[in-house]
């Protein structure tokens, strides 16, 4: 978010000559904008603004465009990907609990975490943040979540757009997109070309529902009181706003230390809709897991609905956060390094021949 401008609905039309007198002259703060509401969130940001940054950038933020010096020398075949993507309608939970400082750190994960199954380490980010009303201890609370999630996944925020939208919006009402940009060897990419019958299916744990199945969820919570348990170890509300688990730095990690074929992240459709973006046609992932095992907030979202099982798992992540599909001899030191940097990941399931008419994910109850 750069303070590049306030964008909104022009003010209404020309006044002619003969009225002139008669009619006050209008401002855009008549129409809803408030120009210097968004200076002052500007400057309720400068100090964690300047923790998101890369020795690559050029300039601060506040132009028209943020500047990123890209070290060619470094590669030898650079790619460069992108990715853009939003947090939904986790948003509405985040405004009617008045907590705004962590749906931002949604964003930045939903993007960076797509960024790095390619094997690209995220370079910068941009944001756009559009609200009803500009009111800055809000908008500086949205964007220090974006910026504070960015300095985690050491990608920078170059710069972004405040845009305040009177009559489309709620005084109360914003949303959030991003894009990001991050750079790869050509000859280390990943995908499905590298994916091996026999290869481990390693999970890396979710911290809850991420920035998915919202819509669902707010069904199923409507008309609760989300500040209380319900049987949960924390308020509801608390439970459902929990941050969205960055995994890239841990990814990029795993990628200097142990050969891995293949990263999926596990968004919107669950395993079942995220598994197979990253299969070759004739290959099939093959999951073992229970919903017992799922963590109390799913078991929790399955019995309130209810949900069928079927339906959680390709709705929501149901506990895994990533999944990282690499030889057998690389597992237990992709274990052991995760667990160094405090990530507890488990073996989730292997690569097998897909059978003729068969799914490209079957999950299988151990019991």
């Amino acid at each position: 978010m750069s303070g590049d401008g306030t964008s909104g609905d022009a003010p209404g039309g020309d006044v002619a000559d003969g009225d002139a007198d008669a009619r006050r002259s209008l401002s855009y703060a008549d129409a809803g904008v408030d120009l210097d509401a968004a200076d002052r969130s500007v400057e309720l940001l400068s100090g964690v603004l300047e923790r998101a940054t890369r020795p690559e950038v050029l300039g601060g933020i506040g132009g028209f465009g943020g500047l990123f010096q890209l070290d060619v020398h470094r590669y030898e075949q650079p790619v460069l990907v992108s990715s853009t993507d939003g947090v939904g309608t986790k948003v509405d939970l985040a405004r009617q609990l008045g907590v705004l400082d962590t749906v931002g750190r949604d964003l930045v994960a939903m993007v960076v975490d797509d960024l790095v199954v390619t094997g690209a380490e995220p370079l910068f980010f941009n944001d756009y943040v559009s609200v009803g009303a500009l009111d800055p201890q809000r908008v500086a609370d949205l964007v220090r979540g974006i910026a504070e999630g960015c300095a985690e996944a050491n990608c920078a925020l170059v710069g972004g757009e405040t845009a305040e939208h009177p009559g489309l919006l709620g005084e109360d009402e914003f949303d959030l997109a991003g894009f990001g940009v991050g750079v790869v060897e050509r000859d280390a990419m990943l995908g499905p070309h590298r994916v091996q019958p026999g290869d481990v299916l390693l999970a890396l744990p979710s911290s809850g529902p991420h920035s998915n199945g919202y819509s669902l969820i707010r069904r199923i919570v409507a008309g609760l009181d989300l500040e209380a348990h319900h049987g949960l170890d924390r308020p509801l509300g608390v439970e459902l706003l929990e941050p969205t688990r960055i995994h890239a730095p841990d990814c990029l990690a795993l990628l200097v230390a142990v050969d891995v074929h293949a990263l999926c992240h596990v968004t919107g459709g669950g395993l079942p809709g995220n598994l197979p973006r990253v299969l070759p046609d004739h290959l099939a992932a093959e999951v073992v897991a229970s919903p017992r095992d799922w963590p109390p907030i799913f078991r929790w979202l399955a019995e309130q609905g209810p949900v069928e099982d079927g339906e959680m798992w390709r709705t929501f992540n149901c506990g895994v956060g990533m999944v990282a599909a690499l030889p057998p001899d690389a597992a237990d030191a992709a274990i052991e390094l995760l667990a160094a940097r405090g990530v507890e990941a488990w073996q989730l399931g292997s690569i097998v021949t897909r059978d003729e008419g068969a799914p490209p994910v079957r999950i299988v109850d151990p019991v």
